[in-house]
């Protein structure tokens, strides 16, 4: 090797001096400086060696840039062998690379792609939903649906086209009824991914749907199931910007028959719940399922009766404060919270450390605590949601049981108001009849004050019963009153001025401070008037999104 090498390179170099010898008369010699220059640079040199200082720093300044070019070539090679090292360890890409396998929601198919049984579900359902599937194999799969709602009522359900916003452990469970019930167009409208702790009461979802769209694992799974049923998915985040689009009409220009409000974030609800009440379109909501354990306790009803659930709580102020106070049919649950009892802890000082509350979650607004969930208690308000579409769209007759509702004590809350308004106008206001005066608070204020800011209990005591509102503050002389049409005498009270107490807390609070000369402080702690200040300054926070 090493021979053949040396002769080799012998052989270059004589070849080399040849060439060298033959074009020795057509070379050009290389240029010389001008003869001032060469004088010039003798000088400079010669003084700079005169100086031993100069000639150490002109050293220095060449062994730094000796270094420096050093350093800087050394840094180009290993670039240069790292960028080699890339290139060739990426694969050549074939026709059957999962890489060009792009999902109709834009993803990449996973490198072990589908499973068998995937694929065959994927390719009965695309046959199903071109016709090719026998419709009496439909009829022998919705049978028991058909003895119950009828050939006409079942017919009615098989042409229904149903949104679902929210493909959660409620949502999932909601559209896997309704598929299985024969509902031949489902939309499902959901930004999130399958996580593990989904597994606990998502519908379909396996381990092998872990980080996949929630939308799509819904249709994969429910494809293998009901074949013949259209999915359209929309991978993303409901708002109000995209409302027109998500639940505007199928490809065929019909409107939803219903839809379902699955959504677990407060903003998103609302904006929703607002769009469908205005546009006039059918919808049903489901109110939290989390820290609930009790299905005797889950009742369908109107919005303006659901109780004892922060989200419903905070779901009903906001679409007051939008004037939308009923209307709206809600799933929730009367399950009260007690010792024992699963609950919404608060978030942990470590957390709060990391920075700002609202940049821990994956969007703004959303959870960043796990809620407690049950995972029965999501499916119970998943198929209770999917009973009532059902019910509704084919016209089954149906009687909810209603929960116990409040009007006649909120109505006796009032008329306690009014005789109390009027013995309180005519002590700050002498000479003046408060007979017949006319308060700006109606029985619905009445319950939204006493359900929603104060929780249905005293703010005193926490007790539930013989409940009464009456004014916090002692209002200043000749302040209650207002007679701006003659004959007319108008309070000017206002929801922010009122409490909740019992009948036997507002008589002492009569009888020290707003009959009195006892200020609060005298007669309340500290804790005390803090609590009532929290509630106040609640309710405040509420009144922006009038």
């Amino acid at each position: 090797m090493e021979r053949r090498y040396n002769r080799s390179y012998d052989r270059y170099r004589d070849d080399s001096e040849d060439d060298w010898e033959e074009n020795k008369e057509h070379r050009t010699p290389p240029s010389s400086p001008p003869p001032s220059a060469l004088t010039s640079m003798s000088s400079w040199f010669s003084r700079t060696t005169s100086s031993s200082q100069a000639q150490f720093a002109a050293t220095a300044i060449v062994s730094g840039a000796v270094v420096a070019g050093a350093i800087l070539g050394y840094q180009h090679v290993r670039r240069q062998e790292k960028v080699e090292d890339l290139k060739r360890s990426i694969p050549q890409l074939g026709n059957k690379h999962h890489a060009n396998k792009i999902s109709d929601l834009g993803i990449a198919s996973p490198p072990t792609g589908l499973s068998k049984e995937d694929e065959r579900g994927a390719a009965l359902a695309a046959r199903a939903q071109k016709g090719d599937y026998d419709d009496e194999l439909i009829l022998e799969q919705l049978a028991r649906n058909r003895v119950f709602l009828t050939d006409e009522g079942l017919s009615k359900l098989r042409s229904a086209y149903i949104v679902v916003v929210g493909c959660g452990g409620v949502g999932s469970h909601c559209t896997a009824a309704l598929a299985r019930s024969g509902v031949s167009h489902i939309r499902l409208i959901d930004f999130d991914q399958v996580t593990l702790s989904s597994l606990n009461r998502h519908a379909v979802a396996t381990l092998a749907d872990v980080g996949t769209p929630k939308v799509q694992c819904l249709r994969k799974r429910l494809q293998q199931i009901t074949p013949w049923v259209h999915f359209d998915l929309r991978n993303e985040l409901y708002g109000p910007a995209a409302a027109d689009v998500l639940l505007g009409p199928w490809e065929d220009g019909r409107k939803p028959d219903y839809v379902v409000d699955a959504i677990d974030n407060i903003e998103s609800k609302v904006s929703l719940l607002e769009y469908c009440y205005k546009n006039k379109l059918p919808v049903i909501s489901s109110m939290g399922a989390g820290c609930k354990s009790d299905p005797t306790r889950i009742f369908i009803g109107d919005i303006s009766n659901s109780t004892e659930d922060p989200l419903s709580r905070s779901t009903r102020r906001r679409l007051r404060m939008v004037g939308i106070s009923s209307g709206i049919p809600v799933v929730y649950s009367t399950e009260k919270p007690g010792p024992g009892k699963a609950q919404l802890l608060p978030l942990p000082e470590e957390e709060y450390a990391k920075g700002s509350v609202g940049d821990l979650g994956v969007l703004p607004d959303f959870r960043v605590r796990i809620l407690p969930v049950l995972g029965t208690m999501p499916a119970v308000f998943g198929y209770t949601v999917a009973n009532h579409i059902i019910l509704q769209v084919t016209g089954y007759p149906c009687d909810y049981l209603p929960a116990k509702g409040r009007e006649k004590l909120y109505d006796s809350i009032l008329a306690n108001l009014q005789g109390s308004e009027e013995k309180l106008a005519r002590a700050t206001t002498p000479g003046q009849d408060a007979r017949g005066l006319k308060l700006g608070v109606t029985s619905s204020d009445v319950g939204y004050i006493v359900e929603e800011v104060f929780r249905g209990r005293s703010v005193l005591s926490g007790l539930s019963t013989r409940l009464v509102l009456v004014r916090w503050r002692k209002p200043e002389p000749g302040s209650t009153m207002d007679m701006e049409i003659e004959g007319q005498k108008t309070s000017k009270l206002k929801l922010t001025d009122l409490v909740c107490l019992t009948k036997e807390e507002a008589n002492v609070h009569e009888k020290k401070v707003l009959s009195g000369n006892q200020t609060l402080e005298d007669v309340y702690d500290r804790e005390t008037l803090q609590a009532v200040e929290a509630r106040f300054e609640e309710e405040r926070g509420f009144r922006k999104y009038r």
